[in-house]
């Protein structure tokens, strides 16, 4: 599963965007880098039911932003993604 499809998995699940997640955790204090990721998940898994998979993939963004390493764009894996910077605006609203 490429990385963005987990991020689109996460918004069939939860009804929220990425981004809307993203501000959630902000206004939490969870962008904060002394925060660990086990608190981040902890919170994703009793307010949305995310699993630890899913909750990595927006722990990731909450603290090192839409951008991801380029080792897996353009490859013909089961992970490649079609770009280094992560859609987080909405299946709906993602550009062809």
């Amino acid at each position: 599963m490429s990385f963005q499809a987990y991020l689109d998995a996460i918004e069939e699940k939860t009804g929220l965007t990425p981004r809307q997640l993203l501000d959630l955790a902000k206004e939490r204090g969870y962008h904060d880098p002394s925060i660990k990721a086990g608190e981040i998940l902890a919170w994703l898994k009793e307010d949305y039911d995310l699993g630890r998979g899913h909750g990595m993939a927006m722990v990731h963004v909450i603290q090192k932003g839409p951008t991801i390493s380029g080792k897996h764009v353009g490859s013909s894996g089961s992970h490649r993604d079609d770009s280094d910077t992560l859609w987080l605006d909405g299946k709906a609203n993602k550009p062809s």
